[in-house]
């Protein structure tokens, strides 16, 4: 084996190890041991009871956790108490915990791999619905903290004028809502404004009005099923701002959907996109960013795009030029790259 050789084979052994890291770390995050070693340290018996796991079970994913770095240890044997230190508790007992951002990718597809592969070799697609709950429950998460701490706060900062009418009532379409966490935000940040939040599918519009009850919601804020063409007709002119949110890059027809988002908008409103912060054109090999954006797209956002006919088949790779593309054909004459800084997103706003 030459050196180049040794170099990549080198390369996949590190990620392999860093792959089985982070389903250790999902692993210690479903079953909530985390939380448990933060206020002191615990002996594996002692994490095994608070926990309810088998003692085992627990000495061995603590020793794992220290031979990576994860939790300190200190003592002697067979007393080993494992700490989980300060810097890294925000990343793994947050709520949600950051680290859900790693885990996501290995965690929640593997289970589907085969079924990804077969639609592959079939030229097909994976409805969003087939990924299972653990990847639809991590996704959602992950958005929820950014719609919860930041997306009010873009609106008020990028867009002071839509900001004021919302703040005095106006609507607010959120398309492709999903789980409805960016509706609950944007109904929490305005409660004068009316929020509708649609989705093409009805399971995912029946938990986010479950989720909308149980995080006690104003109101105002309603839920509807549409489909790929957008809501009814009786929306247009309707809204002071449309929202599509992390969404348009998995839609098989996103010239369609921006279409009706057109003529949803009142005069002197706009569309919100908030989409993946690709890189503005190709090149390899990329940064750290772009390679987690293609290996997502790879995985999940192009399957799911495919998974209906005909399909614009975007992926999460969506470039700058390809937003503006879908916005002109859509009949939007301004197109806006807001002000906004994001390590993962790009705001655009759409005139």
């Amino acid at each position: 084996m030459n050196s180049g050789e040794a170099a990549f084979a080198g390369r996949l052994f590190a990620a392999g190890i860093a792959a089985a890291e982070l389903l250790t770390i999902g692993l210690g995050l479903r079953l909530g041991l985390y939380a448990h070693l933060c206020e002191r340290p615990l002996t594996a018996g002692e994490l095994a009871e608070r926990a309810g796991i088998g003692p085992r079970y627990a000495r061995e994913w603590l020793e794992q956790q220290a031979a990576a770095g994860i939790v300190t240890v200190s003592g002697e044997p067979p007393e080993h108490r494992f700490l989980l230190p300060e810097a890294h508790r925000a990343a793994l007992t947050g709520d949600p915990a950051p680290a859900l951002t790693s885990v996501l990718p290995a965690a929640g597809i593997a289970p589907v791999l085969p079924r990804i592969a077969e639609a592959y070799r079939q030229d097909g697609g994976l409805g969003y619905h087939e990924y299972g709950e653990d990847f639809r429950g991590a996704q959602t998460e992950l958005n929820r903290a950014v719609f919860e701490g930041e997306l009010a706060g873009w609106i008020r900062s990028a867009l002071p004028d839509v900001h004021r009418r919302l703040v005095r009532g106006a609507g607010i379409a959120d398309v492709g809502c999903g789980s409805g966490w960016s509706s609950i935000a944007l109904a929490r940040a305005y409660p004068r404004a009316t929020v509708t939040g649609y989705d093409s599918d009805g399971a995912a519009v029946r938990e986010a009005i479950a989720n909308a009850a149980a995080a006690g919601a104003p109101d105002t804020l309603a839920f509807a099923r549409a489909d790929a063409n957008g809501p009814d007709e009786a929306a247009s002119g309707r809204y002071a701002l449309v929202c599509v949110l992390d969404a348009l890059h998995d839609m098989a027809r996103p010239v369609e959907v921006l279409r009706w988002c057109r003529r949803a908008v009142r005069p002197g409103g706009g569309v919100l996109l908030m989409e993946p912060k690709a890189a503005e054109e190709f090149s390899a090999p990329a940064g750290e960013v772009e390679r987690f954006l293609y290996a997502v797209s790879v995985l999940h956002c192009l399957p799911v795009g495919l998974s209906e006919r005909p399909s614009a088949g975007t992926g999460t790779v969506i470039r700058p030029s390809v937003v503006t593309g879908y916005a002109h054909a859509a009949g939007f004459q301004s197109v806006a790259v807001l002000s906004v800084e994001h390590p993962l997103h790009r705001l655009y706003w759409l005139r």
